[in-house]
């Protein structure tokens, strides 16, 4: 089954017929990469069409930018891991792998941020391709940290994570998920702003390249609504 046609500006990644997720979603990695890309793909399960991710020892997003204006709120989505990765730890570089995570992508004014990550920033999008975002709250299934742990980016403070899923979830098991990002976005960037900042867009990921991991995870129904 499609997703919706449109849902609050965010255009469905299954056109009804192929394995490979529709434009504008677009796989994305680092600047520069040479390890390899986490793969996505449209299989059916269950009855149903939805996205695969799988990681080995890899990295990389499915990433759609928004329009400018994007005025969505609530983010809504099924997910399940299949294969979990039990080796990361989120608060160690050597460990920051995700079997299955949401980005919520947000234009925060470069003078919000500090002198250092605005040089940060600056630089790296020199390197990149992408509109990088100055800020992302990213949604977390890990197998280690209790749900409702909220930490930063063992990288950068630019992403800022809420666990929802992973410890003591039996693997296979779908999970509905219902987020209001205005509000999460006011807790995580509490220190840096008083009002939640333009979306510029939606990221799928995971990654299993610091853990040198397999890991098997599936989402479906994903909508951004006012």
């Amino acid at each position: 089954m499609a997703l919706p046609a449109r849902a609050g500006g965010l255009r469905p990644w299954d056109d009804g017929s192929s394995a490979t997720p529709a434009p504008p979603w677009h796989v994305a990695g680092l600047p520069l990469q040479t390890k390899p890309f986490t793969r996505f793909d449209i299989v059916e399960l269950e009855g149903r069409r939805v996205l695969r991710v799988q990681a080995d020892r890899s990295y990389g997003s499915l990433v759609q930018r928004l329009p400018p204006g994007e005025d969505g709120r609530y983010l809504r989505w099924r997910w399940r891991v299949d294969i979990p990765n039990e080796h990361t730890d989120l608060r160690r570089r050597s460990g920051d792998d995700t079997a299955a995570e949401l980005c919520v992508m947000f234009d925060l004014p470069l003078q919000a941020l500090s002198l250092l990550d605005r040089q940060l920033v600056r630089v790296a999008r020199q390197h990149s391709p992408e509109l990088l975002p100055t800020a992302a709250v990213c949604y977390v299934w890990d197998s280690r940290i209790p749900p409702g742990t909220v930490l930063d980016n063992a990288f950068t403070r630019r992403i800022r994570m809420i666990v929802l899923r992973g410890a003591g979830v039996p693997p296979g098991t779908w999970h509905a998920e219902q987020r209001d990002v205005r509000a999460d976005f006011l807790q995580l960037f509490a220190d840096e702003a008083s009002e939640m900042p333009p979306i510029i867009g939606i990221g799928i990921g995971a990654d299993a390249d610091n853990t040198q991991a397999h890991t098997l995870s599936y989402i479906s129904d994903l909508t951004l609504a006012p």
